[in-house]
């Protein structure tokens, strides 16, 4: 139950923060924007980090998988790309498309056992749920 809770609260923050973001970007520029939602991104993390533990900065460099360091690359062109999706799309429509995309390739990440993901079997209901999702789109989009 709490699985599902957070993971509408993270929808729903997600949502909010394209809508701010673009209208951010609106009033600056698409790099300022990025730059800023990074940099206070990292100023909650590191003030959470003051409060939660201090576990040392030292153990990225342990990281067995090196790639795995990109999260933050892949957050600034996240941001990026969200941006310009709403701007184009509007909120609605991009945050459908967005999510249907991280459906897919979520699946594709488990089927192939990606980056250390445990690997499962083809699932044709799975597949199906996600043709379902895709002709959400096609509905959604429909005039």
């Amino acid at each position: 139950m709490w699985g599902w809770l957070i993971a509408l609260v993270s929808g729903a923050l997600m949502s909010i923060q394209g809508v701010f973001n673009t209208g951010l970007t609106k009033q600056t520029s698409l790099w300022v924007a990025n730059s800023w939602v990074q940099a206070t991104a990292l100023l909650v993390c590191l003030a959470a980090w003051m409060f939660q533990g201090r576990e040392p900065f030292g153990a990225l460099m342990q990281v067995e998988h090196k790639y795995l360091l990109l999260g933050g690359v892949f957050g600034a062109f996240i941001t990026l790309t969200v941006i310009l999706s709403m701007d184009k799309l509007g909120p609605a429509q991009s945050a459908l498309i967005i999510v249907v995309s991280q459906i897919g390739v979520a699946y594709l990440i488990e089927l192939f056992g990606l980056f250390g993901v445990e690997k499962v079997p083809f699932d044709w209901t799975k597949a199906l749920g996600f043709l379902l999702a895709v002709a959400g789109i096609v509905i959604f989009k429909w005039k």
